[in-house]
């Protein structure tokens, strides 16, 4: 099993920007599509009627590629996820076990992912609960990136 440790990266933390993790059509190009579906189906079993690459590909200030200034709103800071994002060389090459009850509409990680893959599961559990309980507001979405300085 491995360390919680190999997650981190090997550089410095202070250069690290937030990922804009919902850059969906840029890591399916990538390659990584595999782990990225699992966090599109966690965001699926929180909200069974949204259009994750869609709806979040490009909202606000951190929800799409990069990210910059003071996030709008809850549903933006949603996306900014500082407390994980910015400490993984790339969260999207880890996959992880987690069940979805679709009745309570809740995502549980499941207990025999390692320290790396928890860590990583649990903070895409974390965002799809934060997307599934923050409003999306019309007005932010296709925000110019001079109104996020």
């Amino acid at each position: 099993m491995r360390k919680y440790a190999e997650c981190l990266p090997k550089s410095s933390f202070s250069h690290c920007q937030p990922l804009g993790f919902l850059s969906l059509p840029y890591l399916v190009v990538s390659g990584n599509a595999k782990t990225l579906w699992q966090f599109r189906n966690m965001i699926l079993c929180t909200m069974p009627n949204s259009w994750p690459i869609l709806d979040y590909a490009d909202y606000g200030c951190y929800c799409g590629k990069g990210g910059s200034g003071t996030p709008v709103d809850e549903l933006d800071r949603c996306c900014e996820h500082d407390e994980c994002w910015p400490i993984i060389d790339n969260p999207y090459t880890e996959s992880y076990a987690y069940d979805c009850d679709e009745n309570l509409r809740k995502v549980t990680c499941k207990s025999n992912n390692d320290a790396c893959e928890m860590f990583i599961c649990e903070c895409d559990r974390k965002a799809a609960d934060c997307f599934a309980r923050s409003p999306w507001n019309p007005e932010h979405e296709h925000l110019p990136s001079s109104s996020c300085q």
